[in-house]
């Protein structure tokens, strides 16, 4: 032992300023590599670590850069050679201590001027890269980067019991990285009862990346892990719809915080008239059944007809049978149509007398009501007990629009544009989510794709999804059940600069994510973010992350958002961040004791991500 430390022994400390530790290099070290009994051993460099021997305690330090000085204290005459003129000094950071076999991280107690220093050995440098315990449940993520053959075990506890952050830009592998974890983790379960019963994974996919683009019969969907265990939700807001939409509860569709967002309601006008509308106790109990609905438009008529307000719109009775009329309604109400072009024909506005004449008989005469409206509409057949809980939404808002206008609780002018929203906004949900009322989703990975879906929607799905499942996880409040929201391209929903939403939106959008992530883990719920910009995200969202995969990150603040958020990542680490590798990243957090290069490993192509960058040429050439 005594031989071999004579060659490891590289130098002496110099200087010590803290943490920050300087080494003088012995001048017979001063070569790349070292040999002992036949074998090269690699020699200390920027990134390695060294062990420091302080009595019978072992530091361990992490070299971040050395420099040359030229040593006067020796006569010239006594030099050998040329490379005895100068001293070469390590900058060193201290990381931790060996004790009673184990890497231990932290700083116990700090050197002496004078302490030796020693490279590592094998069996000391495999401690130092041991994240885990004996007995612990581990997989392999890749290879140490700078040793090849080092594979690096991660304990499956403190990853999965923590919140992720993979971050960056697009080409480096986070994608990749995404998948293989996942993968892995999902592969070494999926044979146990329990695991499939007690685990739950959602996927928002905001690029289609974690999907087959096109399905197509006979061809498996297996990216991440076979068709078998996942249940994927291509949602689109196209002409044609979603094949299989996103099931949620009646409670999501009783909020009013929900349809002010969807109909991007004002905060003082047009989401107090949404809470009123849903809290309408005289609609509800009429809405719902074929006489109720007959007696919601004969009330509505009469408020416009009979009821003339001085500023009141000549058309307003045809533009409320219009409104009613769209999406097909019109063809589930037997004799609506012919109501329709009856008043179209007959029904006249009286300026001059602010009244309506049909035929000749004014709405202020008392057979106008009895002739031109009750008869009539009591004349209709609906048949609208099989629409859909949206639907229903929207005939409430029409009917409460046009009751408060011509009762003056509400100006027109105001709540106008929630008007000219609704119908595109009822579309598109009716093409995306339906409404289950005993929904109980016990697919092991739910995947929900919003590739074709439009940006109005993109924003507001996932908190939609989100919100529900971290509800209902919160209210059932089952220790043994374990839930991972995993968001890729994460900056589309948690950005805290977007410019294309009003304030209370977005702080809504925000509050909802960071109860989550501040929160959920006493409820068995974790967050897994990846994302091209961090700087976009939230710091709040940011700062709880537990365990954090970069990528290669190019632009500055990106590289702040991250300097500023992980304070115990060394310069080494920092100044590698621009110039990683593809498929490398580094892993910091709890699930290591200290930051390490990784060179992501391999997966089957069938779990692949589609999202490589095509080569162009091999699309050129015959």
């Amino acid at each position: 032992m005594d031989e071999l430390n004579s060659i490891i022994k590289i130098g002496v400390v110099t200087s010590v300023k803290g943490r920050s530790v300087e080494l003088k290099v012995d001048t017979t070290k001063n070569v790349s590599h070292l040999l002992f009994k036949g074998e090269l051993i690699k020699n200390v460099s920027v990134g390695s670590y060294v062990k420091i021997a302080k009595g019978f305690s072992h530091l361990v330090g992490k070299i971040e850069g050395e420099f040359i000085t030229e040593d006067k204290g020796s006569d010239f005459k006594s030099y050998t050679s040329q490379q005895d003129k100068v001293k070469r000094i390590l900058q060193i950071s201290l990381v931790g201590f060996l004790e009673s076999g184990v890497f231990k991280q932290g700083i116990k107690e700090l050197p002496l001027i004078d302490n030796e220093a020693y490279l590592l050995t094998q069996g000391e440098f495999n401690l130092v890269h041991k994240f885990v315990q004996d007995g612990e449940d581990t997989f392999v993520l890749g290879n140490l980067a700078q040793e090849k053959g080092k594979e690096i075990e991660l304990g499956i506890d403190r990853l999965l019991a923590s919140h992720i952050g993979i971050f960056g830009n697009t080409g480096s592998g986070k994608s990749y990285t995404m998948a293989k974890f996942y993968h892995e983790i999902i592969n070494k379960y999926k044979g146990e009862t329990k695991f499939l019963e007690n685990a739950r994974f959602i996927l928002i996919d905001f690029n289609g990346e974690y999907t087959i683009p096109k399905p197509v019969f006979g061809v498996r969907d297996d990216v991440i892990i076979e068709e078998e265990f996942k249940k994927v939700y291509r949602l689109s807001t196209g002409k044609g719809g979603s094949i299989l939409k996103y099931p949620v509860a009646p409670s999501v569709l009783k909020d009013a915080q929900f349809w002010s967002l969807i109909l991007h309601c004002t905060e003082k006008t047009q989401a107090p008239f949404v809470a009123r509308t849903l809290k309408n106790e005289f609609i509800e109990s009429n809405i719902r059944s074929n006489d109720g609905f007959k007696r919601l438009i004969s009330v509505t008529l009469k408020s416009i007809l009979t009821k003339v307000e001085h500023n009141q719109e000549r058309n307003l009775a045809f533009t409320f049978l219009e409104e009613l009329a769209r999406f097909n309604l019109d063809s589930k109400i037997d004799g609506y149509r012919a109501l329709f072009s009856d008043y179209q024909k007959n029904l006249q506005f009286v300026p001059k007398d602010k009244c309506y004449l049909y035929y000749n008989t004014k709405s202020t005469e008392p057979d106008f009501l009895k002739q031109v409206i009750t008869d009539k509409t009591k004349a209709l057949t609906p048949n609208i007990e099989g629409l859909s809980e949206i639907h229903i939404i929207r005939l409430k808002i029409i009917f409460n629009f046009y009751h408060e206008v011509q009762k003056g609780f509400a100006n027109k002018e105001h709540i106008g544009p929630v008007m000219g929203r609704l119908d595109e906004r009822i579309s598109d949900l009716e093409k995306v989510i339906t409404v289950d009322l005993n929904h109980k989703d016990d697919t092991l990975m739910s995947i929900v794709s919003l590739k074709d879906v439009n940006m109005q929607m993109r924003k507001i799905l996932p908190m939609i999804i989100c919100k529900q499942v971290y509800e209902d996880k919160k209210h059932r409040f089952e220790k043994h059940k374990y839930l991972n929201i995993i968001i890729d391209e994460a900056h589309n929903i948690l950005s805290y600069n977007s410019e294309r939403e009003n304030e209370s939106w977005k702080d809504h959008r925000l509050e909802t994510f960071e109860e989550i992530i501040k929160e959920g883990r006493k409820f068995g719920v974790f967050l897994t973010i990846a994302s091209q910009r961090p700087s976009d995200i939230s710091s709040t969202i940011i700062s709880q992350l537990h365990n954090y995969f970069l990528h290669r990150l190019i632009n500055n603040k990106d590289i702040e958002a991250v300097e500023k958020t992980i304070s115990y990542l060394d310069k080494v680490s920092f100044d590698s961040l621009p110039i990683l590798p593809q498929g490398s990243c580094i892993l910091a957090g709890l699930a290591a004791q200290l930051p390490i290069v990784i060179e992501v490993g391999k997966i089957a192509d069938r779990y692949k991500p589609f999202n490589e960058t095509m080569c162009l040429t091999s699309n050129w050439k015959d």
